[in-house]
């Protein structure tokens, strides 16, 4: 605000900037500014209405009490904000609910008394065969009506489908995979041993996603950890290692991984449709 436009130690908002403000070009911080002192200032209001604006003065109401109303960013969502994600993806990362402390306490429970398992039986096959259920789990929870609270929210933000789901897929797979990375580091006794979940874990979710399509978020999901529990149970009775954790069930597991993907890639543009029988 210029020297001339103050009158007896009372500023008023400076007549460029007033005029700026008429032709809605005013940028913040000036804007809040001029938006706050005009609400409170007659002189300034009828200022306003003679630069050929009468209803500035609602227009600053509105963006106010858009201000006001809009819901303050978490902690989480905020650290995005600070590391340059884009404020709606952000804001859909933050709504994930995999994100939540709910599902983040009962995640680590389950992990910290499997391990306790593991120690008790002398055995890693417990968590070998839990963990890769868990980012899978996330996934079914992450996208759809039926499973979401944000979902309305979700589908009319500006976002593909596909690319909202890989949003979502990130969070499960960020927190998921690091939980049980911290899980594992409590087995250091089995060595590289200890990390044949994650082969596993990267099949199931890729596959449950490329299904998504056709089953929807939450059969798909479901069929595919049933499938991995049938496969475990079907071993169970084996001397030796599980299959799935030999070098031969573990190449199997990331070349059915590098399939998934592919197929998940081919049928991207079908998210967009797919949600009407995912309820």
């Amino acid at each position: 605000m210029s020297s001339r436009e103050r009158e007896r130690g009372t500023w008023h908002v400076a007549a460029e900037d007033l005029g700026a403000y008429a032709r809605g070009e005013l940028a913040p911080p000036a804007l809040w500014s001029a938006d706050s002192h005009l609400l409170a200032c007659a002189i300034c209001r009828t200022r306003l209405a003679e630069a050929g604006d009468p209803g500035g003065l609602e227009a600053g109401w509105a963006r106010l009490d858009a201000e006001l109303d809009a819901p303050r960013p978490g902690l989480f969502e905020s650290l995005l904000l600070r590391l340059g994600v884009a404020d709606h993806t952000a804001r859909l990362l933050a709504a994930t609910s995999v994100l939540r402390r709910s599902w983040l306490a009962a995640v680590v429970f389950l992990l910290v008394t499997t391990v306790g398992a593991v120690y008790s039986s002398g055995s890693p096959i417990l968590f070998l065969a839990l963990a890769p259920l868990l980012p899978l789990a996330g996934v079914a929870l992450a996208y759809g009506p039926a499973v979401d609270p944000t979902y309305e929210m979700a589908v009319v933000s500006p976002v593909h489908g596909f690319r909202l789901l890989m949003i979502r897929t990130v969070a499960v797979l960020a927190a998921g995979i690091g939980l049980n990375g911290l899980a594992t580091l409590a087995l250091p006794s089995y060595g590289l041993r200890a990390l044949a979940w994650l082969l596993p874990a990267l099949a199931l979710t890729a596959t449950g996603l490329a299904l998504i399509p056709r089953l929807g978020p939450v059969l798909a999901p479901s069929l595919v950890g049933g499938a991995w529990l049938a496969l475990l149970l079907a071993e169970a009775g084996d001397d030796g290692p599980l299959a799935p954790f030999t070098a031969a069930g573990q190449g199997a597991a990331a070349a059915l991984a590098v399939l998934a993907t592919g197929l998940l890639f081919l049928v991207r543009d079908r998210f967009d449709v797919f949600s009407g029988s995912a309820a």
